[in-house]
């Protein structure tokens, strides 16, 4: 039931509806291009695993993370009905990528005009927000377009704004929000799979063979009640995958960089991907979605109350996970 309406996202970039909150002043996420999976040898952290203090092997994702640009900076003010739209400045010297998604604006009196604005309605702002895009040609993705899109900034309104504007027209880097041993939440749209029927979709029985399927046997055996309606829990085929989901608390194992010391490029590149050029993070277990796909990372609204040790990877597996 968590999982209804099972139809396609609306777009491939996913959303994030909670940022949750932070009394630190930064950045509430970040975002990077799936690659693939590999496994690490570590030394176990858990206090309550039977193989705390031994080596064990873990599957973990890699996620290109080049450095997010700063493009401009949002004000919000609380209504009754939500948020609200207060001002928004952006920065002067914009990439020409940009032109790619948007009309970027020119003028400069355009830029003063709006400082002024947004110092002038600084009492009503009650979040702050920096609009960012991802900077694919720094990455081995062998894309042009960027993504844009907005990450809240944590702590109160007036240093969170003082904040952005300090990082207005620079970059960010991943290890400026995270650092090894945190905890991440991850959303992303996962793997697109089309029209399918109900035995993949739902996992329903498939009927007897040799009796009771003179209309198929590959399909649900009755639809149940039909007055008032039939219900909407009943296996009907339709789209399966590229639906948004967001998975909590997953653990980031490592953040690295290939133009210091390259560990994750197998002999020939990454299937579907290519080669990693840029910054990196190793996050235990599974990641939403295909190679190449956006994958948000976001500090946990869930946080977890334990305190572990920083992870300590003895070995990194260069042959990727397939299949």
């Amino acid at each position: 039931m968590a999982y209804y309406p099972r139809k396609r996202a609306r777009s491939i970039v996913a959303r994030v509806r909670n940022w949750g909150s932070s009394e630190e002043v930064k950045l509430l996420g970040f975002a990077g291009y799936k690659v693939g999976m590999l496994h690490v040898i570590k030394t176990e952290d858990n206090p309550n695993s039977p193989f705390y203090g031994q080596e064990v092997a873990k599957a973990v994702t890699v996620i290109e993370t080049p450095p997010l640009l700063v493009l401009g900076v949002r004000t919000y003010e609380s209504t009754p009905y939500g948020l609200r739209t207060l001002c928004e400045v952006w920065a002067e010297n914009l990439p020409k990528d940009l032109g790619r998604v948007f009309t970027v604006p020119k003028k400069e009196s355009y830029h003063k005009e709006q400082l002024e604005r947004m110092r002038s309605l600084e009492e009503r702002t009650s979040e702050v927000r920096v609009i960012v895009s991802t900077q694919p040609r720094l990455a081995g993705i062998h894309k042009k377009r960027p993504e844009v899109f907005e990450i809240k900034v944590g702590g109160e309104p007036s240093k969170a704004l003082e904040y952005a504007m300090g990082l207005l027209g620079k970059e960010v880097r991943i290890n400026d929000i995270f650092k090894e041993g945190d905890y991440a939440d991850v959303i992303s749209v996962t793997k697109g799979k089309g029209f399918q029927g109900v035995i993949k979709r739902f996992g329903v029985k498939e009927l007897l063979r040799w009796h009771k399927h003179r209309k198929g046997s590959r399909r649900i055996g009755s639809v149940g009640p039909t007055k008032p309606a039939i219900m909407f829990t009943t296996p009907f085929p339709g789209q399966l995958g590229f639906h948004q989901r967001t998975e909590y608390n997953k653990r980031i194992v490592k953040i690295g960089d290939v133009s210091g010391k390259d560990e994750v490029n197998p002999a020939g590149g990454w299937p579907h991907y290519g080669l990693v050029r840029s910054m990196y993070v190793l996050i235990e277990g599974s990641v939403p979605g295909p190679a190449k796909r956006l994958v948000k990372l976001r500090h946990p609204v869930r946080p977890r109350r334990e305190s572990r040790e920083e992870p300590k990877i003895v070995y990194v597996s260069t042959k990727p996970i397939t299949g």
